[in-house]
């Protein structure tokens, strides 16, 4: 792993810091249009997730684990709250926001996010993948049934955000093409659709998030299943997209201080604005990838600079087309597809069952458009393939010799490998002396225990004696605690 200049270190190099400040307004105004399309689905005022994603931001940007990552409030939550309002009304979103926030603070405290180390990497390329189809596809809405003079505003939009950084990276590209067009939009006065049409975005700060219902048992079994899917479904998002930047920037990050960090975050969020969030995946990229943004600086200024256009510059941010941050976003989605993941040669050498569970990923994620149930989908078929090979990994290799018979077992011995471990041996041909040879095998589990106990049954009925010899010291010492003992 690289390490990345620290937030110290930025500030006193004027050209990292100007990186990281244009990498910051880049990244806010990507963030505006989903963060309102998101509090429609919510259905939840616009300015509440404007103003709970500066929290967010700014927030995540002291405490979170993983520097350059943008939480605001986002898709994958508001799926999951929306059916909650409909059906109680937005009174039970603070008493839900702070019970998720409090179920991700005793995940992280627990160690419990470092079970992300067991997500395949072809789950995590369907991830990837599904993302990119998912950014592109929310896009494409705002090219249709629209005036004509939005086509030459996207090319426009496409040619400097490609074109540009061949000529110069000083500024970011998407950063110049919003600027440009937005001027031209406003000097000729083009009536293209802008982000005011999305909803209304101005207006004064909120004060504190009034509790609005009683705290009883009532209340606690309206909020606690959609509490629990706001928990893990940010917690999943975030989670994977820290993976995402680590493997972009090449550094690491800390999961579990990212995990707690985020239900401090979502806590102070729904207190100061009113609903929760987590990880911007789209976002992210725009802000690491294209801005080449990589401290907390970045994040730290989209987050103020999201207040500063709500509170003081909100007529300037109504007046920017949503072409220019649609044709931006569309960039992002070609970049995050791994197009080498489904190049012909690739798919040629690569495993049926790992392209099978990359494919299920992309499949179910963009069929529900919720990339934490694709993950869940493409993990549980991984762990199902990986039980089918696993059960046959145990070889069982008979020799006979002179007074003897010896069975050779080759590989690991767990409850999936060692379920037909009794039926790989002659129990009436055997007599005299057999050696189970175990040296190249080692006991995992009270299973494999018990399987190896029916196999001295058995030839004990026969009237056969057999040993079991070669284990290593550890596999030695569970054998002899277990063995005799299950019954």
């Amino acid at each position: 792993m690289t390490s990345s200049p620290s937030t110290l270190q930025a500030l006193r190099r004027p050209r990292v810091l100007t990186t990281e400040v244009l990498a910051g307004i880049v990244t806010t105004l990507a963030l505006i249009p989903e963060v309102i399309s998101f509090s429609i689905i919510a259905g939840v005022d616009p300015k509440v997730s404007l103003i709970a994603s500066v929290v967010l931001a700014v927030s995540m940007s002291f405490l979170g684990g993983r520097t350059a990552m943008v939480t605001a409030a986002a898709g994958a939550v508001a799926l999951v709250v929306a059916p909650l309002v409909r059906e109680h009304g937005t009174e039970y979103l603070l008493p839900t926001v702070i019970l998720a926030g409090f179920v991700q603070i005793v995940f992280g405290l627990s160690g419990l996010a470092r079970l992300m180390r067991f997500i395949p990497r072809s789950v995590m390329i369907g991830f990837v993948n599904a993302l990119g189809i998912l950014i592109f596809a929310a896009q494409v809405p705002h090219l249709l049934h629209v005036p004509w003079l939005v086509y030459p505003l996207f090319a426009l939009t496409i040619l400097i955000v490609i074109g540009l950084p061949r000529l110069t990276k000083v500024v970011p590209a998407p950063l110049v093409a919003i600027v440009v067009v937005t001027a031209i939009a406003m000097i000729a006065n083009l009536g293209v659709p802008t982000v005011g049409d999305q909803g209304e975005v101005s207006g004064g700060l909120p004060g504190i998030t009034p509790l609005l219902v009683p705290l009883n048992l009532e209340t606690l079994q309206i909020i606690w299943p959609t509490a629990l899917s706001v928990a893990f479904v940010g917690l999943m998002e975030t989670l994977l997209t820290a993976k995402l930047v680590d493997d972009i920037t090449d550094t690491a990050s800390h999961k579990g201080r990212e995990s707690w960090a985020l239900g401090v975050a979502n806590m102070l969020a729904g207190l100061w604005g009113g609903i929760a969030g987590c990880a911007m995946i789209g976002q992210t990229v725009v802000n690491v990838k294209l801005g080449r943004a990589r401290t907390r600086i970045s994040t730290f200024v989209a987050g103020a600079f999201l207040l500063l256009l709500v509170t003081v510059l909100s007529g300037v941010m109504e007046q920017i087309p949503m072409v220019a941050l649609a044709a931006v976003m569309m960039v992002v989605a070609v970049s995050t597809v791994n197009l080498h993941s489904i190049r012909p040669s690739t798919l040629k050498r690569m495993p049926l069952s790992e392209t099978c569970v990359m494919v299920v990923t992309v499949a179910v994620v963009v069929a529900t458009s919720n990339l934490a149930i694709g993950v869940g989908a493409g993990v549980i078929l991984a762990i199902m393939l990986f039980a089918r090979r696993v059960a046959h990994v145990v070889s069982v290799t008979r020799t006979v010799t002179s007074g003897s018979i010896t069975y050779a077992v080759v590989g690991p011995l767990f409850f999936g490998s060692s379920n037909d471990l009794v039926e790989q041996f002659s129990y009436a041909e055997d007599s005299g002396t057999v050696i189970v040879d175990l040296t190249a095998a080692q006991i995992w589990d009270a299973s494999t225990v018990s399987a190896l106990d029916s196999v001295q049954a058995k030839y004990d009925e026969h009237g056969v004696e057999v040993s079991f010899t070669g284990l290593d010291e550890r596999s030695t010492r569970f054998h002899n605690r277990l063995s005799g003992t299950l019954k």
